[in-house]
């Protein structure tokens, strides 16, 4: 045989044995996450969730949603190759992006923007109903009112580059018969339609909210200089008048103080001489956290529990986390303001040994700790709860330390040498569960004073030493009188941003006899 002919038949044999070879190596499994992003128009730091693959943009009123510039983002891994980021997205529903690295994954990008629209008239009676899909709106006036000349006195139906067709801010005009606007926004016009309708009573009770030793009144009224609320004991005869009484157009609402808890009353609004029927209202209870003075406490092995041994807990720390490099950094200590019982000491302290280790902030918070990821901890924030309280006082010291550690967040990284923050916040909430939070970097999820499920909310930090047992006290925020809370979260720690292994070493607070408040 030819030398040609042994190289060509070496050659079809390798090709016919190259055609049996078989790899059976599976792909390396490497999720890609969206760790950052920046559009055009954001007014809120975006809301990302690697379990669910969504991101959230809060956008501001005047952004234009039909196109959505996207300025930056960041993923990871970097080597993440990204399909549906780049230019603009059309946000009016949810947009899909894909990252990919071996495998595909789809990401949901929604946009959540809030847009104020409003109308008045003269006179007006109650709040108006603005259907925005329908684009129709309803305005309620007194009986007897002269719809051949009603004046609009305030319209906004968009954005704040709006405009309407026409005018009608201020001109008398026949609403006889529905009146047609043509709303212009970002080049866009739609068409919007505008109902009156009169209303028979002059004053109608349209609202009570009734917390525990404070209830909010609202009523619609034809003339709001000469109307208000009184209320009194269900069952009594003499009535009392809520001083305090704010009014707009059309309507009105009052704030009632000083109530008894568990107890039932009635209110009823007023408008001159006419009077609303009446409404009963009962008050909530002064409900407490449980183990709020801090002296129920049990070791199991090195972790340091906040709740008695075979009790049921309400607080729990971040121990179990801490204890996989060291001791407990969150104990009881007998140092207390009474010289009795116990009080949460709260340490900043590194765990480990050199890179190995991390920095662990000692907290104290209301949800369970759930497990350890690695050296990252997974905890339930919040646990059920549905009283109004209006503020939470406590007890506390304060050891500042310096910041010895700024972990692996490049937003820290020139913090070392600064004073350390201790923080305590409270927060109430509609969830309808306890909230996970993650701290390790490649699923991160921590809570958010801004989410749309906090009803109230309240915060102190320190940033220097208070030497000192010294009363502290937070006033709740409300975003709403009539939303019922489902579960409450308090968190206490020595590191404001011990959620990232930012602190300083050798930080302590202590923090005792939590009470909550109800009254203004």
């Amino acid at each position: 045989m030819s030398i040609f002919k042994k190289i060509l038949t070496g050659a079809l044999v390798a090709i016919g044995l190259g055609g049996c070879i078989k790899n059976d190596l599976p792909y390396p499994r490497i999720e890609c996450n969206i760790t950052d992003i920046m559009v055009d128009g954001q007014s809120a730091p975006a809301v990302i969730d690697p379990q669910t693959r969504t991101v959230t943009l809060t956008m501001s009123e005047i952004a234009d949603l039909q196109s959505v510039e996207v300025l930056s983002f960041k993923v990871e891994p970097e080597n993440c190759r990204v399909d549906g980021l780049k230019g603009n997205l059309n946000l009016i529903r949810p947009a899909y992006a894909t990252l990919s690295l071996y495998q595909d994954y789809v990401w949901t990008i929604r946009a959540d923007q809030t847009i104020e629209r409003y109308i008045t008239v003269d006179p007006q009676m109650g709040e108006p109903v603005i259907d925005v899909p329908g684009r129709r709106v309803i305005v309620y006036v007194p009986k007897g009112t002269d719809l051949t000349k009603l004046t609009v006195t305030s319209l906004k139906l968009g954005s704040p580059a709006a405009t309407v067709s026409p005018a009608i801010v201020g001109v008398p005009t026949d609403f006889t018969r529905p009146v047609e606007l043509v709303v212009t926004d970002h080049g866009r016009s739609s068409l919007w339609t505008i109902f009156a309708e009169t209303v028979d009573a002059t004053v109608t009770l349209t609202g009570v909210d009734a917390w525990t030793r404070v209830a909010w009144f609202y009523a619609s009224v034809a003339k709001e200089s000469d109307a208000g609320f009184e209320y009194r004991l269900q069952g009594s005869t003499d009535w009392t008048k809520v001083e305090d009484v704010t009014k707009g157009s059309g309507v009105i609402s009052a704030r009632a103080l000083h109530l008894s808890p568990s107890t039932t009353y009635e209110v009823r609004a007023y408008c001159g001489t006419d009077v609303s029927a009446s409404q009963p209202f009962t008050t909530g209870t002064e409900a407490q956290l449980p183990n709020s003075t801090m002296d129920l406490w049990w070791k199991d092995d090195k972790v340091w529990n906040p709740w008695g041994e075979g009790q049921t807990p309400f607080w729990d720390t971040g121990n179990k986390g801490a204890t996989t490099l060291g001791e407990s950094n969150s104990q009881p200590t007998a140092d207390t303001q009474s010289g009795t019982g116990y009080a949460a000491q709260l340490k900043t302290e590194f765990k480990g040994i050199g890179p190995l280790g991390k920095i662990a902030a000692g907290s104290v918070f209301s949800g369970v700790y759930v497990r350890t990821d690695g050296t990252n901890g997974i905890l339930n924030f919040g646990r059920q709860f549905s009283e109004r309280p209006t503020r939470l006082r406590a007890m506390f010291k304060y050891k500042n330390a310096p910041i010895s550690h700024v972990g692996t967040d490049s937003r820290f990284a020139d913090w070392k040498g600064r004073p350390d923050t201790a923080q305590i916040f409270i927060a109430l909430t509609d969830w309808n569960a306890p909230m996970e939070i993650r701290t390790n970097p490649k699923n991160q999820q921590l809570f958010n004073p801004a989410d749309p499920s906090v009803i109230a909310y309240g915060q102190v930090s320190y940033g220097s030493s208070v030497e000192q047992w010294t009363p502290l006290s937070i006033d709740l925020q409300y975003r709403s009188t009539s939303r019922v809370p489902k579960y409450i979260l308090v968190v206490c720690t020595s590191s404001k941003y011990g959620d990232y292994f930012v602190g300083g070493n050798g930080g302590i607070l202590t923090i005792d006899d939590l009470t909550l408040e109800y009254d203004y």
